[in-house]
């Protein structure tokens, strides 16, 4: 038998080895003790000033989850090992934000809509060793926003008492990167507008700033677009399946009190075979057969650039579609065109023949008027990598690149001089390794296997190849899910928390210790399942409570 004082010990040296806190991501400079405080029944939260109404909401929120997280240490012994530490420690008693002389309470909201490189979510953090009121300052109340969250994230419970082992604690942090992202598709099948906040809500607790929404595709467009009632009311799956402009607004104004901005997506010229069923003179080749000739995934069909008709349809539709978010961002997409697709379209073939353009040219005419539609609305285009690297088109300077095929195409977009988001399928798709979804089919795979662990992404390195002056170009990442085989039901285990992996990657910056990093993204996992969002575990529960402990090593 182990003898008791040895086990005692044993579980001393464990709960050593356990992080103090469960900051995710991880702050760029941080500076702890070891004198423990407890947080005082009368805990308060005030602003210093004037601020706006989302903030005030925020303060509220914060005060919520540290009353009712009640996330124990993951140790063994879990909060019992710390009573000996807390019992007898000072109480903290208020936290005070204020923002830095000279600044403008804007609303959180507004702040969180700039274009990424104008937002300020820099935030100092300071909490006293001896009890006195810790304090929050920053020069926008979306830093302030930031250091709540990490606030947050300082505490533990047990048996009534909320506790940190780790005062002083002086926090000075900014991200490494301004974009960092999650993009949903909604399209391949349809999300209840609760499903999309509660995934804002787990993106919010862990710093990420941009919600990528691939509305529609081929499959449906569940958008309701002013001005186009048509394409929902034939396109979507139903009735009940249509994010109406008033949900749209909701969404957009649920993101942006939690420091969010919104970029949608309508996929052009593309992936738009739906289009069809409300406009078939606009859509090439629509669910022809086999869809494999056709399109990369079913159903076939695409819009016809080469006619200005279409081409006036869709900058129109990018237009109405453009003006249902305050966002400087809009994505037209731009990928898996298929040139058969055109080839076999009589109309197509005809319109080139009349105008004397080849087919890359008419893509090139249909880019210039659809973006200059969104240029016209203040918009910044953003493009998937083919835009680039595959095709002959001219693309305004300022346009956003979302390099998603491989990681090895970073480089090649950079000396295109273009400004990159990585979004790479080699390391950033959390639909891979689900195994094939395509009929009669029995050993297919997914095509972007094996699995996308968290590890794997963690591990990616933003500037890889690139040269000091490539790399200014990277304004970021992002986790994607394709639904092709997700739906509400699977949403957040599909999720969460691997996208957090990429939150810190962006925030803190590439070269984290996976060792040191998985007992904090445990805590993540167990703090969002406390928070009613479904993280999945990464680890048995007997080694997520002994870091190290199960490392392929150890």
């Amino acid at each position: 038998m182990f003898p008791r004082a040895k086990l005692l010990v044993f579980t001393a040296l464990l709960a050593a080895l356990a992080p103090a806190d469960a900051l995710w991501p991880q702050p760029r400079s941080i500076e702890t003790g070891g004198t423990p405080l407890r947080l005082s029944g009368g805990f308060a939260i005030t602003v210093a000033g004037s601020a706006p109404s989302d903030l005030h909401a925020a303060v509220q929120d914060a005060k919520s989850f540290i009353s009712n997280d009640k996330l124990g240490r993951l140790v063994v012994g879990r909060g019992a090992v710390d009573v000996a530490a807390y019992s007898k420690a000072k109480t903290l008693s208020k936290l005070t934000l204020s923002l830095e002389k000279g600044a403008t309470a804007h609303s959180i909201t507004s702040e969180a809509q700039k274009a990424p490189e104008a937002r300020d979510e820099a935030y100092t953090l300071t909490v006293p060793g001896d009890g006195s009121g810790a304090t929050i300052t920053a020069n926008s109340t979306l830093g302030l926003y930031r250091g709540l969250t990490t606030f947050t994230q300082l505490f533990f419970y047990n048996e009534g008492t909320t506790y940190l082992l780790n005062a002083p604690v002086h926090i000075e942090d900014a991200p490494a990167y301004p974009y960092r992202g999650f993009m949903l598709d909604t399209a391949r099948n349809y999300f209840p507008v609760s499903d999309i906040k509660r995934t804002l809500d787990a993106m919010s607790w862990v710093k990420i700033n941009q919600f990528h929404w691939h509305v529609v595709d081929s499959q449906s467009f569940p958008l309701e677009v002013p001005g186009y009632p048509e394409l929902s009311q034939k396109g979507a799956y139903s009735a009940s399946s249509v994010y109406s402009p008033g949900d749209v607004a909701d969404i957009i104004s649920y993101a942006g009190a939690r420091g969010i901005d919104v970029m949608l997506e309508i996929d052009t010229p593309g992936h738009t075979s739906v289009i069809s069923k409300s406009h078939p003179e606009h859509v090439a080749c629509p669910e022809a057969t086999p869809w494999a000739t056709y399109a990369n995934e079913p159903p076939a069909g695409q819009l016809r650039l080469a006619s200005e008709a279409t081409t006036n349809f869709t900058a129109g539709l990018l237009a109405a579609a453009a003006k249902l978010s305050p966002s400087t961002l809009f994505s037209t997409g731009g990928d898996e065109l298929n040139t058969n697709c055109y080839a076999a379209d009589e109309e197509t073939q005809a319109s080139l023949n009349a105008t004397g353009k080849t087919l890359e040219q008419a893509l090139n005419t249909f880019t210039q008027v659809t973006h200059k539609a969104l240029l016209d609305e203040g918009k910044t285009p953003v493009v998937w990598e083919e835009m680039v690297l595959v095709h002959n088109v001219t693309l305004n300077p300022e346009t956003l690149v979302l390099v998603w095929i491989s990681s090895d195409d970073v480089k090649a977009v950079a000396e295109a001089g273009f400004k990159l988001i990585h979004a790479a399928s080699d390391y950033f798709y959390l639909d891979c390794g689900g195994g094939g979804w395509v009929g009669d089919f029995p050993d297919g795979n997914s095509w972007c296997d094996p699995f996308k662990t968290w590890q794997k992404s963690y591990s990616f390195d933003p500037v890889a190849n690139l040269t000091d002056a490539e790399a200014k170009l990277v304004i970021g990442g992002q986790h994607l899910l394709w639904v092709e085989q997700s739906g509400p039901e699977n949403l957040d285990p599909a999720v969460w928390p691997r996208a957090a992996s990429s939150a810190e990657l962006f925030w803190s910056g590439p070269g984290g210790n996976l060792s040191t990093a998985l007992p904090r993204l445990h805590e993540v996992a167990y703090r969002m399942r406390q928070r009613g969002v479904q993280a999945i575990s990464l680890q048995p529960e007997w080694c997520a409570l002994r870091p190290g402990a199960c490392d392929l090593t150890a």
